[in-house]
């Protein structure tokens, strides 16, 4: 493979959701700008296994290089779906199929970034949830009603539960970071890192859901340049210790219809200059999204 170009990117995109018509036609339309573009795709591309690999083909036929770590929707077990595999045995599935394609995984030696602002570490972790996040409520407002997909269709077998399949994977994705070379590094998860974008969440209730405790100072541990990460649906980007921190989710149509413009590739590396108004985080919304 040749090396990225002064002209290259790597890029970012989360949350496809292609199950929706209006997704699919965003996902179809996306293209690099040079031979040389990498892309991250940071979970919930679909959740039929055999659609998940469908698009991390077409979209590996299209970029240099896409690097994937799965979220929560591509680790369900639909009843429609013809790939009945559970939990661990799942998620194998998807590496498998993912490597058949050149798509890098969480599973494989981490891909080092010689474009532009490199050389970097892309790592794409796996790191799931522990419900060990916890955020007030609004005052007046109860998320009671909740009820989300994962209670039925996100197994964690052969663990008890996610949380013990979560506690696994923080054990291992530690051993494997400690690891790194001296280089500087893109941290890439479903998840954030920090329970601190939680906040634009309507229902915070959705916290324990959405993170872990254990990964709080992960980006302070490395050279991090950027964390990358989706599952909130609020794409923006804030600064956190010093830390620039990606939300690149596209979400379901009724949500990124009511935006300027719907969600898209966001530029990692090169680092955006002061010329690039970055993105500001979106604003709680009403509906939470379906599974989180």
């Amino acid at each position: 493979m040749d090396e990225p170009t002064s002209g290259a990117t790597l890029w970012a995109i989360s949350d496809l959701h292609v199950g929706h018509p209006e997704n699919q036609a965003l996902v179809d339309g996306l293209a690099p700008r040079t031979a040389e573009d990498w892309l991250i795709v940071a979970g919930d591309v679909a959740e039929r296994a055999d659609t998940v690999e469908k698009t991390l083909a077409f979209l590996a036929s299209r970029f240099a290089r896409v690097i994937w770590t799965p979220g929560n929707h591509e680790l369900w077990t639909p009843r429609d779906d013809p790939v009945m595999l559970r939990g661990v045995a799942r998620y194998d599935w998807l590496v498998d199929r993912a490597r058949r394609h050149g798509v890098v995984t969480p599973e494989d030696d981490y891909p080092v970034w010689t474009g532009p602002g490199g050389p970097a570490v892309v790592a794409p972790l796996f790191t799931l949830y522990d419900f060990s996040v916890h955020l007030p409520h609004r005052p007046g407002h109860s998320d009671d009603d909740i009820v989300l997909t994962d209670h039925a269709l996100l197994h964690a077998d052969p663990y008890p539960g996610v949380t013990e399949w979560c506690h696994a994977r923080i054990a291992a994705t530690q051993r494997r970071l400690n690891a790194l070379p001296d280089l500087p590094v893109v941290l890439v998860d479903h998840y954030p890192l920090v329970a601190t974008p939680l906040l634009g969440v309507y229902h915070r209730g959705l916290a324990p859901w959405s993170a872990t405790t254990a990964t709080a100072r992960w980006h302070l541990q490395h050279k991090t340049l950027a964390v990358v990460y989706g599952h909130l649906h609020l794409p923006g980007r804030a600064v956190f210790d010093g830390v620039r921190f990606e939300e690149v989710s596209v979400g379901y149509p009724r949500e990124w219809s009511r935006r300027p413009a719907p969600g898209g590739l966001r530029p990692i590396l090169p680092a955006p200059d002061a010329t690039d108004h970055p993105p500001s985080p979106a604003q709680p919304r009403a509906c939470p999204p379906a599974g989180a």
